[in-house]
């Protein structure tokens, strides 16, 4: 072929493999950029002795967020997980992960708690 590029015998243009391989990558980086990477806006929290840890976790307006929480003891009150704001109330069986799912919807400070009220969290969103 002396350097030129030639049809192949279907009359299409070959595409080179970095060509191709290139075009994988932009299309998992705009999955990832889109949220469709997985596990974004997903935050493990345990309950234990020290309540909800983390306490203080970064958030998005506007964004959906899911705090996976998994009640590591039975030594405290912890046993649910309640955004009063929100109207989200979910219970929290020892030893299994839970999903709560919120969306806050402006800056400031979104609080969340035990079902007593005692110990307590927030998502902070700039």
């Amino acid at each position: 072929m002396n350097g030129i590029i030639a049809k192949n015998r279907v009359g299409r243009w070959p595409v080179p493999p970095v060509a191709s391989g290139l075009a994988l990558i932009l299309i998992l980086v705009a999955m990832g950029c889109a949220g469709g990477g997985g596990r974004q806006g997903r935050v493990e929290v345990a309950v234990t002795e020290e309540g909800f840890v983390p306490a203080e976790i970064p958030a998005k307006a506007g964004e959906a967020i899911t705090l996976v929480v998994t009640r590591k003891t039975d030594a405290t009150c912890a046993k649910q997980i309640v955004f009063a704001d929100l109207g989200v109330e979910k219970e929290l069986p020892l030893d299994q992960a839970v999903e709560v799912t919120v969306t806050p919807t402006k800056s400031g400070e979104l609080r969340f708690a035990c079902g007593m009220d005692m110990i307590a969290g927030k998502l902070v969103v700039p």
